[in-house]
C-alpha cells in the first residue's frame, strides 16, 4: 500500500488526496500539478523516508498540522503544536470583525491567546495587543511565532477567572475561550479529542457560559466607555452569551453567523456608567 492509499484507507478518497497534497506542497514543495506529473516518485531515499514518518503519523489520526507544525491563518504561517488549538478557519472571520469595527492602533487584550494566532494577525494589522494565556507551553509558542512573523505583542501569563494584575484599560477585547461542554465530548473526532489540548477546548457542563462572564466582567473596569467585545462562541450558547452581556451591562448587542450560517460570533458595546 502506497502512501497516498493508507491516507485515503483512514480518511476517504477525497479528504485523503487533499492531505496527501497539502503534505507534499508543504513538506516538499510540490504543487498539484507535479504530484500529477509524478513527481513525487522521484523523491530522494531520505525525503521518502521522512514522507513515510509523515504518513504513519497521519494515518493513525494525528492532526496534519501538528505533524507539518505550521497552520495558516489570515495569511501567516503559524507554529502549532500539542500545547495549542490548531487556528480553525472560522476564527478569521473574528479577526475580520475587529478590523472592521476598531480603528487600527487602537488598544486589544486578546484573552486566551493559544498560539498567538488572533492576536498577531491584529498586531500585523496596525494595533496594539496584550495577550492572556494561562498556559506555558501556549505562551512560548505564541512568543516564537511573534518573533517569526514580526509582531509586537505584549503576552502576559494570566488566568482570567482570577485576573488582578492590570490597571489599563484597553479599547477592545477579543477572545475564543473554551466553550465545548464536556457532555459534547463524546461527539467529537478522535484526533481533535486525542491530540488537541483538552484545557483550551472544555468548560464545565453546569458552567458553559465560565470564560464570557469572567471576561465581561473583567471588561466592566478594563474596556474602555464606548469599547467592545468580540467573542467566538459555541452556536448553542450564543443567544445566552448576547443575554449575559445583556445584564452585564453593554448594549449594541449582535449575533453574528459564520460562513456555514451558524451563530458563531458576538459583539458588543460597553455602555458608559
Amino acid at each position: 500500500m502506497n502512501a497516498l492509499q493508507k491516507l485515503q484507507q483512514r480518511y476517504g478518497s477525497g479528504e485523503g488526496r487533499a492531505l496527501y497534497e497539502l503534505i507534499l506542497s508543504q513538506r516538499f514543495g510540490l504543487s498539484r500539478t507535479d504530484i500529477l506529473l509524478g513527481k513525487d516518485t522521484t523523491l530522494s531515499a531520505e525525503e521518502q523516508a521522512e514522507l513515510q514518518i509523515i504518513i504513519d503519523r497521519v494515518a493513525k489520526g494525528e492532526p496534519v498540522q501538528y505533524v507539518l507544525g505550521c497552520e495558516e491563518f489570515c495569511g501567516h504561517e503559524f507554529l502549532v503544536g500539542p500545547g495549542v488549538l490548531i487556528p480553525r478557519p472560522e476564527t478569521q472571520q473574528l479577526v475580520h470583525l475587529v478590523e472592521q469595527n476598531v480603528a487600527p492602533g487602537s488598544t486589544v487584550l486578546d484573552v486566551g491567546t493559544g498560539s498567538g494566532c488572533i492576536a498577531i494577525s491584529l498586531a500585523l494589522a496596525g494595533y496594539k495587543v496584550t495577550a492572556l494565556d494561562v498556559s506555558d507551553e501556549a505562551l512560548s509558542i505564541a512568543q516564537q511565532n511573534a518573533e517569526r512573523l514580526g509582531a509586537e505583542v505584549e503576552f502576559v501569563k494570566a488566568d482570567i477567572i482570577q485576573c488582578s494584575i492590570f490597571n489599563f484599560q484597553w479599547s477592545a477585547f477579543v477572545s475564543n475561550p473554551p466553550y465545548i461542554c464536556e457532555s459534547e465530548a463524546s461527539a467529537m473526532d478522535a484526533n481533535v479529542l486525542d491530540h488537541e489540548p483538552h484545557l483550551a477546548l472544555f468548560v464545565p457542563d453546569d458552567d458553559p457560559l465560565l470564560f464570557y462572564r469572567a471576561i465581561s466582567e473583567f471588561g466592566r473596569e478594563h474596556l474602555c466607555d464606548e469599547g467592545q467585545i468580540f467573542f467566538e462562541v459555541n452556536r448553542a450558547y450564543a443567544e445566552q452569551v448576547a443575554e449575559l452581556l445583556q445584564q452585564k451591562g453593554y448594549g449594541e448587542v449582535q449575533v453574528v453567523r459564520d460562513e456555514y450560517d451558524n451563530n458563531r460570533f458576538v459583539w458588543a458595546r460597553k455602555i458608559q456608567d
